[in-house]
């Protein structure tokens, strides 16, 4: 009977004390809520110099769940940031060449995370995302011996064509940039619908209707990334490669002997050169290709 009573007052302690660890537990996480929505949350945002009016209460909201839901996307927001310190130095003189705001590289980001490999549901490809046709109307080669929606510099091009276009057309960055999720004749209908013109003011499909904060917060994040949590070491971060490049305006029959007369094998080869699709390369019209060529590091 005594050990019976033992083992019901050590129960007893132990539910206690689970209690007590539990109440402990849930204290901190509201604690720890309560001053993420006051530390974390920026006064004021912007998207290529046009103000987001965080004042009417869905656009904050609507910024609010992009921020939360990225900041806590740990490894993958540090792969972004990871995978940025390599591919922005790229992209952000291309922006400059063509006079489209430095913010667009955040449209990259959100649309492939910065994988030079990202491959859509529908089919959209590459760092820019374009689908076939929209890439060959913009310039680009697609076949399946080449797809320049892999290279880099060619789409950063092809996507500042784009956004110029848009911008001639919206009038300003932030519905060209909406456009580049819903097309120019999606958000052009939704404004003709809705008898008004900003972004903010338009009620546009689930997606759309994101995207633009989606921008706004890996933005915010990336420009602030200890704040959220992200404090990467600099000689963590992904780098790009010293690489030579080399001109070539005819066939090449096998690609791996290619690498290997380069000083290089076949991965690495295809590593840099995304947009080499075959096994060969295969150039009937002597067009001229600049393959690159990594000196170190492999």
């Amino acid at each position: 009977m005594k050990k019976i009573k033992i083992v019901g007052i050590l129960a007893a302690v132990l539910i206690a004390s689970s209690v007590l660890v539990y109440a402990v537990s849930d204290t901190e996480i509201k604690e720890k809520l309560h001053e993420g929505t006051t530390m974390y949350f920026p006064p004021m945002v912007d998207f290529a110099g046009e103000s987001a009016p965080l004042n009417i209460y869905d656009v904050r909201e609507r910024f609010d769940r992009e921020l939360l839901v990225n900041a806590n996307l740990h490894s993958s927001t540090i792969l972004i940031i990871k995978r940025a310190n390599r591919a922005f130095p790229i992209i952000e003189p291309i922006l400059a060449k063509y006079g489209v705001p430095d913010d667009f590289k955040y449209l990259a980001v959100i649309e492939s995370a910065l994988a030079p490999s990202a491959v859509s549901s529908s089919g959209a490809k590459g760092i820019w995302q374009f689908m076939p046709d929209t890439a060959k109307e913009k310039g680009m080669e697609v076949n399946d011996m080449v797809d320049e929606r892999y290279h880099l510099e060619k789409s950063t091009e092809a996507a500042c064509t784009y956004l110029l276009a848009a911008k001639a057309k919206f009038g300003t960055w932030t519905l060209a940039a909406a456009s580049y999720n819903g097309g120019m004749n999606g958000v052009n209908k939704k404004i003709e619908e809705q008898k008004v013109n900003d972004y903010y003011d338009l009620l546009l499909t689930d997606e759309t209707s994101r995207y633009v904060f989606r921008i706004l917060a890996l933005k915010e994040i990336m420009k602030n990334p200890a704040k959220y949590g992200f404090d990467i070491n600099p000689t963590d971060l992904y780098e790009k490669l010293p690489t030579k490049q080399i001109e070539v305006d005819s066939s090449i029959s096998d690609l791996a002997i290619f690498a290997k007369t380069q000083g290089i094998n076949y991965k690495i080869l295809k590593l840099h050169n995304p947009w080499m699709r075959d096994k060969k390369l295969t150039n009937p019209t002597k067009k001229k290709y600049v393959i690159e060529i990594p000196t170190s590091g492999y």
